[in-house]
């Protein structure tokens, strides 16, 4: 887990942290997959086995796979199903492909937000915005386009809105997302800027304010 999503799961409810961060070891071996293939055929097929495994989650049990098994543990229990997990492999899947589809990525971060802010019980109809924006910001270096644009009008969009109290330990991720689209330079993760700015969108809820 990167140290910038250790940071954000300590904003979450105590109760929901084994859930949450089994999702996003879910994600983060997703990403590893397309991170580490050289032939994308066979980026291809380990991304697929994962999408079926996940599905399969809802009529059998876990394999002894232990990212599996912690999302049946956590997880399923809270009303998400191994049919919303799959829908974050797209997102993913479409990086392997000759053409990225830009949207199917920020797709794949919706339906990431999608299955965390049902384990918060929480809804917004502008969070598979903020989930697009996470994800974009999350594979900048494995598309060879530049997704800044796509980012910058979804965060034109979400301008002023201010998410509910109960989802912005979620969505203080697409506020880092935020960020680091409206910066020149990198900023390394967990610095105490983007601790900062974890606090103030707890606070706010306002993941951007670009014009």
């Amino acid at each position: 887990m990167t140290p910038d999503r250790a940071l954000a799961l300590t904003h979450f409810p105590a109760p929901l942290r084994d859930a949450v961060e089994a999702v996003l070891r879910l994600d983060a071996t997703l990403a590893e997959v397309v991170a580490a293939t050289t032939e994308p055929m066979i980026g291809t097929i380990r991304l697929a086995w994962w999408r079926e495994a996940l599905e399969k989650l809802d009529r059998e049990p876990a394999p002894a796979e232990p990212r599996l098994a912690a999302l049946a543990e956590h997880v399923l229990p809270r009303g998400v199903t191994g049919e919303m997990l799959a829908l974050i492999e797209d997102g993913y899947a479409t990086l392997l492909e000759p053409q990225v589809d830009v949207h199917r990525v920020g797709q794949g971060g919706a339906a990431l937000f999608w299955v965390i802010s049902t384990l918060l019980g929480g809804d917004d109809g502008y969070l598979g915005k903020a989930g697009a924006i996470a994800m974009l910001a999350r594979v900048r270096g494995m598309v060879p386009d530049d997704v800044a644009p796509t980012a910058h009008a979804l965060m034109r969009d979400l301008k002023g809105h201010r998410f509910p109290v109960k989802l912005r330990p979620l969505t203080l991720l697409a506020r880092l997302a935020a960020r680091d689209f409206l910066r020149r330079e990198p900023e390394p993760e967990a610095t105490p800027g983007r601790a900062f700015a974890m606090l103030s969108h707890r606070l706010s809820g306002i993941v951007s304010g670009a014009n």
